[in-house]
């Protein structure tokens, strides 16, 4: 797991492809980027099923509910099964996007 920070965003990183012992080691560390929004890159861990991608849908909604962006990164996946309650997008450019796009949602009082 790689952790990178770019101001008010982290981004957390799978390099070794193991998504349940990544999706463990973050959901045990997830208090330590609480207060910054959250970008997971999992594209290290190529074709994701809409199950592994739920197993974050708890975390992103209480990190949405403290009013910080939470962004699921991965390449190969039909973005059209994704909640509507949770971001999933192709590249780490578009999630830096969106959370601009969320923060200055939040700024304006959306």
């Amino acid at each position: 797991m790689k952790v990178e920070e770019k101001g008010h965003t982290v981004v957390i990183k799978d390099t070794k492809g193991d998504f349940k012992a990544f999706n463990e080691k973050v959901t045990s560390e997830y208090k330590s980027f609480k207060d910054k929004n959250i970008v997971l890159d999992l594209s290290a861990d190529g074709k994701l099923t809409l199950q592994q991608v739920l197993s974050f849908l708890e975390l992103s909604n209480k990190h949405r509910q403290a009013k910080k962006s939470f962004v699921l990164v991965t390449g190969d996946f039909n973005y059209n099964d994704a909640p509507e309650e949770m971001v999933v997008v192709p590249t780490q450019l578009e999630a830096h996007d969106i959370i601009q796009m969320e923060e200055i949602e939040r700024d304006l009082g959306f």
